[in-house]
């Protein structure tokens, strides 16, 4: 009788059920997992795509199949090494300079993306900012420039892309529908957080901008959808998990009990521009490990 071959242990030592228990750097560990090729010939812009959550983003819809638009606002060295990195990988890339909050900066990139790749089939609304403040000590301009990006910016660049989209309509060998938005929001578009009211507010906006958008656009073949990411490992919320006790204590708001990385949110957006995707429309898909389903109040509450 032959001995049975060793059983592939999970890399994760369960020491809690709690989900609202802390937990160690590497305890759960993300798996690898490649990028279908099932975006070719469909031109993709994506803001905010020189770090973090964007350039992931950009890569991983490369992967993908498609050609892309890196947009950035400032960076430029990082921007240019991600259209290098693309470029690597055998797909096309720009990288275009934009404030999205601002309306003419806006139309020329898309004018300048266009003319460059013929047209655009795919937008993610990445680019968001914070300027956190307690209400009380908040001034104008903490507000206004919070809102101005991760709002008014996905508007402006979201109806630049329903009129190419709109304009172009629907290429039957290339994709499904006429265009795909995905508009990158937050956990906190449902779960409240003081000290950053300007913030939350901007998401909670950017979830319901989102679905009316694609009330409307449905009928013409316009798919339009959000991507709520929880805990990332970006530089944006680097004290939230770069030393071992702000990991743990992170944890405790996680019941999957590991950091998301950005692959994650990059994997998820292929998947939700491509047409095996083709029936979803106007919705909301939290990429957060369960930090929505409130596990402090798994007891006790």
């Amino acid at each position: 009788m032959k001995p049975r071959a060793p059983t592939r242990r999970s890399a994760m030592t369960v020491n809690s059920t709690d989900p609202a228990a802390p937990a160690s750097p590497g305890e759960r560990l993300r798996p690898q997992a490649r990028f279908p090729v099932t975006l070719e010939g469909q031109p993709a812009l994506v803001t905010g795509a020189n770090s973090g959550i964007g350039r992931a983003v950009a890569l991983g819809l490369a992967a993908a199949g498609a050609d892309v638009v890196v947009n950035y606002v400032v960076d430029p060295v990082s921007a240019e090494e991600v259209v290098h990195e693309i470029e690597a990988r055998g797909r096309k890339a720009i990288a275009i300079k934009a404030d999205v909050s601002n309306e003419d900066d806006v139309r020329s990139m898309f004018a300048r993306a266009i003319d460059h790749f013929g047209t655009l089939h795919i937008v993610v609304n990445n680019a968001g900012l914070q300027r956190d403040a307690p209400l009380h000590e908040m001034t104008i301009d903490q507000w206004n420039k919070v809102i101005g990006v991760n709002l008014t910016g996905q508007f402006l660049c979201a109806r630049e892309a329903v009129r190419e989209f709109k304009r172009r309509g629907i290429v039957g060998d290339i994709s499904a529908a006429a265009g795909k938005l995905v508009c990158m929001s937050s956990v906190h578009q449902e779960i409240p957080w003081a000290g950053h009211a300007n913030y939350a507010a901007s998401k909670g906006g950017v979830m319901q901008m989102m679905r009316s958008i694609a009330q409307e656009v449905a009928p013409i073949g316009i798919r339009v959808n959000g991507i709520a990411p929880g805990a990332i490992r970006t530089p944006i919320n680097q004290r939230a998990w770069e030393t071992r006790e702000a990991y743990e204590s992170l944890m405790t708001l996680v019941p999957y009990k590991r950091i998301g990385e950005p692959d994650d949110i990059a994997q998820a957006v292929a998947w939700l521009v491509s047409d095996a995707a083709d029936y979803v429309t106007g919705a909301t898909l939290f990429i957060d490990g369960g930090m929505t389903l409130f596990p402090g109040f798994a007891s006790g509450g």
